[in-house]
């Protein structure tokens, strides 16, 4: 599946529409029938917890760009080929205000190894037994 330049720039209009100022881009990379799980340093917004990698999009960054770009920051892996946008979830984000998670499945050039920058674990869950995520990454990885 090709994912058009049109198809997310819909994406962003359609946050933009609902008031949310806010985005973030994620990748689902599943290897293996496993998801690639990273978790937040202790002292971070929601220390402690699991998630898929994402960050901000930057101005004047795309939203697929932001995800191609944070995949490789925060985990050291490269995005080979987006398979399908599965979905957003609304959050409050540390200032109060609404963020948007884009997210997308993924395949990447090789899941090894895992070089994390931003977390201090990683691991490959499989959906059906997920460490401590928040309810929308748990909905998202588990419908």
């Amino acid at each position: 599946m090709t994912i058009s330049p049109e198809f997310v720039a819909g994406l962003a209009a359609d946050a933009e529409a609902a008031g949310i100022t806010g985005f973030v881009a994620a990748a689902v990379i599943n290897h293996n029938g496993r998801v690639l799980l990273v978790r937040r340093n202790p002292d971070d917004y929601m220390g402690g917890m699991w998630e898929i990698p994402s960050g901000k999009v930057e101005p004047g960054e795309t939203i697929l760009d932001a995800m191609y770009r944070e995949t490789t920051e925060e985990t050291g892996l490269t995005v080979d080929q987006v398979i399908s946008y599965i979905g957003h979830f609304d959050y409050r984000n540390s200032r109060g205000g609404t963020t948007r998670q884009f997210n997308f499945a993924v395949t990447v050039e090789k899941s090894e190894p895992v070089v994390l920058t931003e977390h201090d674990a990683h691991q490959w869950a499989l959906p059906g037994v997920l460490p401590e995520v928040s309810d929308a990454v748990r909905d998202l990885l588990t419908s």
